[in-house]
């Protein structure tokens, strides 16, 4: 007679302080330190937001809208709900949003037995992380249509070549990053891990945490066809349409995201398993790296190179890039 039970659930490590520490660190972790700083480094010197926000970003928004997404102006409340998805789709790739794959390593590492398990066990974080993006996303579209024009991200006046749009996107990235650069520290085992208090009373608080990064992206975001919707959300001084709008931006955002999660998850994740259990500290050095590389870029992206780009220090400029 066949046994039809399904063996119990994988537990978590028995030194695991939360869903991205689990306790089995890298062995190398100061070179895995170094060659995760170098890599952010070399990904913010070759990035070129012409490539991803004109040629990607525009050509993708404008393809789908029908006209011509940076120029064409928003005429009402409708066209730019339309516009708040099509071009959180069409940015996923800009600088704004490498960040989030960093939280697709780990949680694709996980085990599931059956197809059908496979499928809800992929679908769970995902909503844990909505469950984190949309307040964020939705409040700072109601305080937008509260403050409107008065807010820093609408003035483009400038003080010494920086204006208050650009000194709050510095600021936010650079908080994003020095949070991304901890969760990769603490997964290699150099520092304590920061959501582990948190994490003790509700397990899924790391990944709440990534979706409301995901949401506070907006907050400091700087890319054209945002700012397009941003200043039309102000102006209209209506705070359902802001929190509508820019909740539909965050998911337009984190579609892409999303699909190549459950693909990982869904298709690839028994080799993926097969591949990170042959030694226990790859999921540690996956997790670790991802952070590492994501943080590192966001921080030297939206403040080193900005200041750079400002004259206010010296960073140098890819030829692609002059």
């Amino acid at each position: 007679m066949t046994d039809t039970t399904s063996p119990p659930a994988p537990t978590a490590p028995p030194h695991a302080t939360s869903l991205f520490v689990n306790g089995l660190f890298p062995r190398r972790r100061v070179l895995l330190l170094v060659l995760s700083l170098l890599g952010g480094l070399l990904i913010a010197y070759a990035w070129s937001s012409k490539l991803a926000d004109d040629e990607i970003g525009f050509r993708t928004a404008s393809q789908l809208l029908g006209h011509d997404a940076k120029d064409t102006p928003l005429s009402g409340i409708a066209s730019g709900v339309l516009f708040a998805l099509v071009s959180g789709l069409a940015g996923s790739f800009t600088a704004c949003n490498v960040a989030v794959f960093g939280a697709v390593g780990p949680l694709v590492g996980q085990i599931s037995l059956t197809r059908r398990q496979r499928l809800a066990h992929a679908l769970r974080p995902l909503g844990w992380m909505v469950a984190g993006m949309l307040p964020v996303s939705a409040a700072y579209g109601v305080l937008v249509g509260l403050i409107g024009t008065h807010m820093p991200q609408f003035s483009t006046a400038q003080t010494h070549g920086m204006s208050p749009r650009i000194a709050q996107a510095m600021i936010v990235y650079g908080v994003l990053g020095l949070f991304m650069l901890a969760l990769g520290l603490a997964a290699a085992g150099l520092i304590r891990d920061p959501l582990a208090a948190v994490s003790r009373r509700y397990p899924n608080a790391p990944l709440v945490l990534i979706g409301a990064m995901v949401g506070a992206f907006l907050i400091g975001r700087p890319y054209p066809l945002f700012r397009n919707l941003f200043r039309q959300a102000a102006e209209e001084h209506n705070p359902l349409y802001g929190a509508v709008a820019f909740s539909l931006q965050s998911i337009g955002n984190f579609v892409v995201m999303a699909v190549l999660f459950l693909l990982l998850s869904y298709t690839l994740s028994r080799p993926v398993q097969r591949w990170l259990a042959t030694k226990p500290g790859r999921v540690a050095t996956l997790t670790a790296s991802a952070f590492l590389v994501a943080g590192a870029f966001t921080v030297i992206y939206w403040d080193i190179r900005m200041l750079g780009r400002l004259d206010y220090i010296w960073f140098p400029t890819a030829p692609w890039n002059a």
